[in-house]
């Protein structure tokens, strides 16, 4: 019969957690239902927008950052050459660009299958790790919109890893 209280026991929702986050982090945040957390995070290069979705059917959270910033048609092409170049460095998580409207986008999730709990230092990984991509591709993207850098020229900017002080 023990198993009983904890049937009755309404499971804890993710998104609980991720707005304690955001609470915690002095993000502005936006809760517009029991399955989504949308925040918005100061960057260094640009603010970004964070949506975070519950999916109960999936039992898992989907990250989705977008920055402030839009794709022209004409660039299009190179910046999907990009996304591709810059993916193949990530280990976790991937870029997007929406070829309808030009976003650009980072995107993860996290299953949480067979009533597992997420965990607060889990929420904060997930962040991070959106946060740390998206700042260090963000020049990347700028090289090849605004400056007309290639690709590879662009990617090879943000391997770079400078050491020591100037």
């Amino acid at each position: 019969m023990s198993a009983l209280p904890a049937y009755l026991q309404p499971e804890p929702n993710p998104m609980d957690v991720m707005e304690a986050l955001a609470s915690l982090r002095g993000w502005s945040f936006d809760r517009p239902g029991d399955d989504e957390v949308n925040m918005t995070v100061e960057g260094s290069w640009s603010d970004l927008h964070v949506c975070m979705n519950w999916r109960d059917d999936l039992e898992s959270v989907h990250l989705a950052a977008t920055f402030d910033l839009r794709v022209p048609a004409n660039r299009r092409e190179e910046i999907s050459r990009l996304v591709s170049l810059i993916n193949e460095q990530l280990f976790l998580g991937h870029f997007d660009l929406w070829r309808q409207d030009g976003a650009l986008m980072f995107r993860n999730g996290m299953f949480l299958t067979g009533g597992a709990e997420i965990l607060p230092e889990q929420c904060e990984a997930l962040l991070v790790s959106a946060l740390e991509s998206c700042e260090r591709y963000y020049p990347a993207f700028q090289f090849v919109l605004w400056a007309g850098e290639t690709a590879e020229g662009a990617i090879q900017s943000c391997l770079l890893e400078t050491q020591g002080e100037a």
